[in-house]
């Protein structure tokens, strides 16, 4: 049996669906920048009790505050792009029996619509629960002002001192006053070790170790989870990544098109992680081709800077907008 879980977001759609939603509000995609920075500055300080892609909950009052619903995020789930070669190579790994997994970050309604189309089963789907309908009704009128005037300071920020300050103070200080506090408490993203935890259950009901698993993130939020199966002797796919999951990758591809990937994941059917290295080490001689099957083998490699301006260029070709989110 083949075992692979992807992230959602970056593998398998391009776009950031918070990102999307966000830049539905007044200035919207202005202030998401600043709090997506801000989720990166907590991950890297290691906070207590805070994950990578918490994002999505510290960003729920003001949606719930600018009247967003549940359906307008299942309707960005279907009508969203997918990334290109993506639905060609889930197809192509269903037909060759591998058992096909996704935990995202994703709030529930954009991920269970993009896996749908993608053909992958609902049971094999972990995301970020969000009855947003019910939350809504947590919200006071009195709450009104304090969001949108925190939503005018953000967008003049841009240092990183800054933005921590003052996001600090509103959402320790300010926030949790208020009924809208409790909003972001009704929220568990599924990033961080929360991803590890979830490939820990899904490995569990298969009965199959995580070096079994081949496992295809992007960015700060999968780091923990592509460490974890490349430290257990699984294989950890670093596609058009950033800074946050090179280091912590087994290898990494990038790619205008996700379809490339097969050349490593015909090589694990045969041989495993041995049968990968020898391929992408073989690739990685002679280079990729234009835009695509830029490969490179990562688990002994301490200097990534190359492969990192590589992935950089290509990251934003594919995902736009969204490559300069963390």
């Amino acid at each position: 049996m083949n075992l692979i879980c992807f992230d959602l977001e970056g593998p398998l759609a391009p776009q950031d669906n918070a990102y999307e939603l966000m830049k539905l509000l007044p200035h919207g995609d202005q202030i998401f920048p600043v709090i997506s920075r801000y989720d990166d500055l907590l991950s890297l300080e290691g906070r207590e009790d805070y994950e990578p892609g918490d994002t999505l909950a510290l960003i729920a009052p003001f949606l719930a505050h600018y009247g967003i619903e549940e359906k307008q995020i299942a309707d960005m789930g279907q009508e969203a792009k997918l990334t290109p070669g993506a639905a060609e190579l889930i197809s192509r790994l269903k037909s060759r029996g591998w058992q096909v997994f996704c935990i995202s970050t994703s709030y529930e309604q954009y991920a269970s619509a993009i896996t749908q189309r993608l053909g992958i089963p609902r049971e094999n789907v972990a995301c970020t629960s969000f009855p947003l309908d019910q939350i809504c009704q947590l919200l006071s009128h009195d709450d009104f002002t304090l969001l949108e005037q925190a939503g005018q300071r953000f967008m003049t920020l841009s240092d990183d001192s800054e933005i921590k300050q003052t996001l600090d103070t509103f959402y320790l200080h300010e926030l949790p006053h208020t009924n809208s506090g409790k909003i972001i408490t009704k929220v568990k993203p599924v990033g961080g070790r929360r991803k590890v935890e979830t490939l820990e259950y899904f490995a569990a009901s298969v009965g199959k170790p995580l070096s079994q698993w081949v496992a295809v993130g992007d960015s700060i939020t999968d780091y923990k989870m592509l460490q974890t199966a490349n430290q257990a002797g699984g294989l950890a796919v670093a596609f058009n990544a950033n800074k946050y999951a090179l280091p912590y990758s087994t290898m990494s591809l990038a790619s205008t098109n996700l379809d490339d990937l097969w050349i490593a994941l015909e090589a694990w059917e045969r041989g495993k992680r041995r049968a990968v290295e020898m391929i992408v080490k073989k690739k990685e001689e002679t280079g990729g081709k234009n835009d695509r099957e830029h490969f490179h083998w990562l688990a002994e490699t301490r200097d990534i800077s190359h492969t990192l301006e590589i992935h950089h260029r290509i990251r934003q070709l594919v995902r736009k907008e969204a490559a300069k989110l963390g």
